[in-house]
């Protein structure tokens, strides 16, 4: 089958057995130039070589990026401060990876001026979606090519014929039993004895965290410290974004935190299993949110939870470039103003525990909620409260009444009830 003309395509590169082998495919069926572009945000891989790797698999060019401070900044920590969590678990952290490397693909092929952008997602997953609707919203005018959805190789082992077959210098090493994906926020499985949700993870799965059962007997204390919603120390030590946040993977790791197990909705209709490990984030969420606690007014931080909602749908389903996320972005920004202070946090045995919050930005005051006497609440005040607040109630009962003697709520007589 003849393909579309192409002079040159930014293929999103891993140094994988996957992404080699599109390399000298692209040049094969459409006879075009690949320039590789590979992310560093922080996936734990030794990226010393790859640029000679690409080229020795037939790409005129490779940029090596390092994306972590980009991807934590202006990523990562919008998506924390928006609260946003998919399916009351995940936290996105595969999600929001995707369009920033599409990004940086869009920018480089413009300067590149090639005319097509590649990918190496499955048909099946939702990151063909995620870079797809990156390109389309930045540079529609880029062809897409997606080589699982194209190429007649099915499996690993027609991936190293294709690779023998094209002298691409790949290593043969066994394959783990999982598809996994990790950055710097988190580390993530598919696949293997997870097909079956019954079935409990393999012990030597997690590569992040420790089981809480081997975890520390002791306790540790840490406190962070936030400035306008952004994470900037850690007990008393300033960090920045790369350094804070492999410190705390590193410390929930050691005590067992960050574990989820779930079945999740993908965008594309199926149902998946996966298995995440996010230490740093977990830790971050409920330190956030426990500021939030004491800087947010009820009206504010009951609404903000509903924007959390649509924010993770948006992130999840790849929609980062769109003008929704981006107004959403403006309404979480402004109430990040006043979440400024410290959460104090215990971490025992994979669980979270928060212990205490202060904010100089604090609404909770101690005067006012007290349950002793004070000089700004007067009690009798609530008696006229009540009142209004439950007339809707009382009209409605008053009316039941007129028309049929009794309230909607109101006990059925059971000795008037006759027995078969």
């Amino acid at each position: 089958m003849s393909k579309e003309k192409i002079d040159k395509v930014v293929l999103a590169y891993s140094g994988g057995l996957d992404t080699s082998v599109i390399v000298p495919w692209l040049k094969e069926h459409y006879g075009c130039e690949v320039v590789c572009v590979c992310a560093n945000i922080g996936q734990g891989d030794d990226l010393t070589g790859l640029e000679a790797k690409a080229i020795a698999s037939g790409a005129s060019k490779c940029y090596v990026e390092d994306l972590r401070e980009e991807f934590i900044s202006g990523y990562i920590y919008p998506t924390l401060q928006a609260g946003a969590i998919y399916e009351r678990k995940y936290l996105l952290g595969t999600s929001f990876a995707r369009p920033l490397i599409a990004k940086r693909q869009v920018e480089i092929a413009e300067a590149e001026g090639a005319d097509a952008v590649s990918h190496g997602c499955t048909g099946k997953g939702n990151d063909q979606v995620r870079f797809e609707l990156t390109y389309q919203a930045l540079n529609p005018k880029l062809k897409v090519i997606a080589p699982w959805r194209e190429w007649s190789i099915r499996s690993r082992q027609d991936a190293l014929a294709y690779a023998q077959a094209h002298h691409v210098p790949v290593t043969a090493t066994e394959k783990s039993i999982y598809s996994r994906d990790w950055n710097i926020w988190h580390l993530s499985h598919e696949g293997g004895v997870l097909e079956d949700p019954w079935q409990e993870p393999e012990a030597a799965m997690h590569q992040l965290t420790v089981a809480p059962e081997h975890a520390p007997d002791e306790p540790e204390y840490v406190e962070i410290d936030f400035d306008r919603g952004a994470p900037r120390r850690i007990s008393g030590v300033a960090m920045g974004p790369i350094e804070l946040i492999t410190t705390l993977n590193a410390l929930g790791g050691k005590h067992g935190v960050g574990r989820v197990d779930l079945v999740e909705n993908r965008l594309v209709g199926m149902k998946s299993r996966g298995v995440y490990e996010t230490p740093a984030g977990t830790i971050l969420v409920e330190a956030h949110g426990a500021l939030e606690q004491i800087c947010l007014d009820r009206e504010t931080l009951h609404y903000k939870q509903q924007v959390a909602l649509k924010y993770a749908d948006l992130v999840y389903n790849g929609q980062w470039f769109t003008p929704l996320r981006e107004a959403l972005d403006a309404f979480v920004r402004a109430t990040q103003a006043t979440v400024t202070g410290t959460a104090r946090l215990k971490l025992y045995k994979g669980s979270v525990i928060l212990v205490g919050r202060k904010s100089p930005m604090s609404l909770y005051r101690e005067d006012y909620a007290t349950f002793g006497q004070d000089d700004v609440y007067n009690q009798k005040d609530a008696e006229g409260f009540i009142r209004l607040f439950g007339l809707p109630l009382k009209v409605r009962a008053l009316i039941d009444i007129e028309r049929h003697g009794k309230s909607t709520y109101a006990a059925p007589d059971y000795s008037t009830f006759k027995r078969d």
